[in-house]
């Protein structure tokens, strides 16, 4: 038997002896930006030199289509439209753990250094060892992971402070950023181009190829990091509390660093560093829900409804097509010189 009983902010659903509690805003907000997420990948997939409607696209995925239109849809712009949600989830979600580890709104792998981190990884093993895809991959995740080490081993002073990470993580990222200048400036003329274009974060080189192995990582991660989420929880409470909790903080700190560290490495593997959006999402998701701690769901929704609109503004709603990376800085750019402000507002 199941009863559904509705709270001021709270519905808990009972079915046999199982109870389930769920915040009802939470979960109208959620369902809102999946159908808009859902709206905005329909109309990325209808757009383009050859404009398709509603039905047409539907009949393509059912195979009813002629041969053009098949491939249009199924070869070129599905798997690019796939990407821009999964990377999107996955900045969101990267970002939410990191503003939830630290407590500070600040705090993103764009701000923080891991991006470039990523970034200069990628770069070494594209211009300096020539490497594939899926070494541009390896050099990712292993460049994100070392920049992760150096930001806390030269922010821990007695524990991690939300501040003195995000300086630190500022400085380590312009120096990373001149590395990876440096490496663009030294490469030869063909290789920079590619380099500086990716570098802007790009979907425009992304098909099957590259989006089934960068979705598969990604979705494993994420499970992984469900299965982390009531600790995480505990974690936003303090250590002192989580401890008491019965929480081991620092094992399940180290892996919710390296699955953020994972989830940001995967798509600027394949994506380049797409700015702002793991800074902006997560706390827009959280005001929109009302939420008292980072809340994963809503951050990776809004996040991949950003990283889906950017992308079809910067193909289809300017000018000339550009990097989506460009669109989603003046986004999030906008968004953190408003958080810069009312922070600013908020002291004596």
């Amino acid at each position: 038997m199941t009863a559904i009983d509705f709270g001021a902010r709270v519905a808990v659903i009972r079915w046999g002896g199982l109870s389930l509690r769920l915040h009802v805003r939470t979960v109208v907000v959620s369902a809102l930006l999946l159908v808009a997420t859902l709206a905005g990948a329909l109309v990325a997939l209808c757009l383009g030199d050859l404009p398709l409607t509603v039905p047409e696209v539907f009949l393509a995925f059912a195979g009813q289509q002629s041969g053009i239109v098949q491939t249009v849809v199924l070869e070129w712009r599905a798997p690019r439209v796939l990407a821009a949600v999964v990377f999107g989830a996955a900045l969101g979600v990267s970002g939410g753990l990191f503003q939830s580890l630290t407590r500070n709104p600040l705090a993103s792998p764009d701000i923080i250094g891991l991006s470039a981190g990523s970034y200069t990884g990628a770069l070494i093993v594209i211009i300096v060892l020539g490497g594939g895809t899926y070494l541009v991959a390896g050099g990712a995740l292993v460049g994100g992971l070392i920049a992760a080490a150096l930001v806390y081993l030269l922010a821990y002073r007695d524990g991690i402070q939300g501040f003195r990470l995000i300086v630190v993580g500022i400085g380590l990222s312009a120096m990373l950023g001149a590395v990876s200048t440096l490496l663009v400036l030294r490469a030869r003329l063909e290789i920079a181009m590619t380099a500086a274009i990716w570098g802007a974060g790009s979907l425009n080189r992304i098909g099957w190829a590259e989006a089934l192995p960068s979705v598969l990582l990604i979705a494993v991660v994420l499970l992984v990091i469900g299965g982390l989420a009531a600790p995480m929880r505990q974690l936003e409470l303090g250590d002192d509390a989580a401890r008491a909790l019965g929480i081991r903080v620092e094992p399940v700190r180290l892996a919710l660093v390296l699955c953020g560290v994972a989830l940001t490495a995967a798509v600027t593997a394949f994506a380049g560093p797409i700015a702002f959006v793991a800074l902006a999402a997560p706390q827009i998701a959280r005001r929109l829900t009302g939420s008292a701690g980072t809340a994963l769901v809503p951050a990776a929704l809004l996040g991949a409804l950003i990283l889906v609109v950017s992308d079809v503004v910067a193909q289809h709603l300017l000018p000339q097509p550009l990097p989506v990376g460009i669109v989603t800085i003046v986004v999030g750019g906008g968004y953190l010189v408003w958080l810069l402000v009312r922070e600013a507002r908020k002291r004596p």
